[in-house]
This record gives C-alpha cells, structure tokens and sequence, in this order.
C-alpha cells in the first residue's frame, strides 16, 4: 500500500496547477523512492515531468510499485478542501480504485477524508536522455513570469537569445515589438539565489510558443528560480524546483525559423 504525507496541503496545491493547465490527466507512478509522473500534453509540443522525493515526506511509505490515474481537475477540486497549512495524508491500497485524502488542521480539531476515484490511464512512457546543453540560465521565476506576460502583448512566439552578456526575449507582432534584456549578474559566489547566471559553452537562440511559456510559469509559485537549458534544435528545459523534495521539469520543442 501507499501511505504519503505532507507537512502542508499548500504545496501539493501549487504543484496541481502548475500542472492542470497543460495536462487533464496522469499516472502518478509510487514506488519506494517517491512519486513521479511525466505526460506530454494534447498537440505532442510539450512534455512536463514531476519527481517528489520520499525524503520529503513524513512519513513515506510504498510497498509495491502503484501507478494511480488522476484526473488533475478533480484533485484539484479536492484539494479546495484542504487548508493551506493542513497535514495532507495521501493513501491507496494495492488494487485500489480510489485514492484516499486526508487533511488535518494544524491542531487536529478538523479532520477531513475524501476518496477521490482513480482512472485507468494509458500513458506512454518516453524515455528522456541525458542532455549536454550548450547553455544554462538561472533567472528568478518571478521576472520569467512577467516577461512571458509582457511580451504575450506582441506576439505569438518569443526569441530567446543567450549570450555571455545576458539573455534577452524578443516578440513581434501586428503591434508592434519588445524586447527584454536580462544580464548577467556577478559571479556564483557573490550574487543573490534570483539573479540572473549564466553558464554556456556557446551562444544559443532559440524561438519558442508563448502560450506554453505562459503555461509553465505557473510553476513559479514553488520555485524563486528557474533554470532553462537549451542547445539548438532540441526540446529546451525548464526547471522549477520544490525545494528539496523534488522538481518540475517542462520540455518544449522550438519553434522552426523560415527564412524570408
């Protein structure tokens, strides 16, 4: 059986709508070190992963490998339920079809159970390799959010250009166009958790769907800083991490440039 808890109902909160807007439904597989789950989203451009650490739960406990199918809407209206600093106990038996909630306020006057019904989900799994990327950016996810925001006002796509000087994101539309310079800040020892670094071994543009950018900054509530990882050609990465307990990663394939 899966017995999980959470300190504070807040957290798996933030992850569901980090996740419900790009994807309806998922596996959660279980397993002895954690929960993950990765899906890719209707039109195939997207993929998004989540890894929870058991260490990050109080207690954790996973007898057997358990995939649950959810519905990221319903756990969502769920988890309405819940308090931000409610303890959230995660349960399901080994042949379950349910998953059972369970929210206790922080001094155990209220206690609420729910049973949330699981679904049989066929899910692909996509193997994703190792990647050497030819350039890392650290920005506060704050600020990405804002720019994605910003320049959704010019257009449908944003360039992202990266350079040992910074990274600027460039939109262009019937309106008009912006353009957004962040650069690079003091060196690794000296700069703040959010300031914008950058480790490249060349530069990189790459032109991406701000819709989805959009999407995964909904994240940016778990995570001061998102990392983006990208080399020409390939599915850039995203990163937002959950503290210790994990990470959410987003994969999106770059827009093809045609030549005027």
């Amino acid at each position: 059986m899966l017995e999980a808890r959470l300190p504070q109902a807040a957290l798996l909160k933030k992850i569901v709508e980090a996740l419900k807007e790009m994807v309806n439904e998922s596996n959660f597989d279980c397993g002895d070190s954690g929960i993950s789950m990765q899906a890719m989203d209707s039109a195939h451009i997207a993929m998004c992963s989540l890894l929870l650490r058991s260490e990050g739960f109080e207690p954790y406990r996973c007898d057997r490998v358990i995939s649950l199918g959810l519905s990221f809407s319903s756990l969502s209206k769920v988890l309405k339920c819940a308090g931000n600093d409610d303890v959230v106990t995660l349960k399901a038996e080994d042949d379950a079809d349910t998953l059972g909630l369970m929210f206790e306020s922080p001094k155990e006057e209220r206690v609420s159970q729910f049973d949330l019904k699981l679904m049989d989900i066929d899910s692909d799994h996509v193997s994703i390799p190792d990647q050497e990327y030819d350039c890392t950016v650290h920005l506060s996810s704050a600020e990405f959010a804002r720019i994605c925001r910003d320049l959704s006002t010019f257009g449908a796509s944003v360039v992202l250009d990266a350079t040992k000087e910074g990274i600027k994101f460039s939109a262009s539309g019937e309106l008009g166009r912006g353009g957004i310079l962040l650069k690079q800040q003091g060196s690794v020892d000296d700069s703040s958790p959010t300031s914008t670094r950058i480790e490249m071994r060349e530069p990189v543009s790459v032109t991406l769907s701000l819709k989805y950018l959009n999407i995964f900054t909904k994240a940016a509530p778990l995570s001061e800083v998102v990392t983006i990882n990208m080399s020409s050609e390939i599915p850039v990465l995203f990163q937002f991490s959950i503290g210790d307990i994990g990470h959410i990663r987003f994969y999106l394939a770059p827009q093809i440039q045609e030549d005027d």
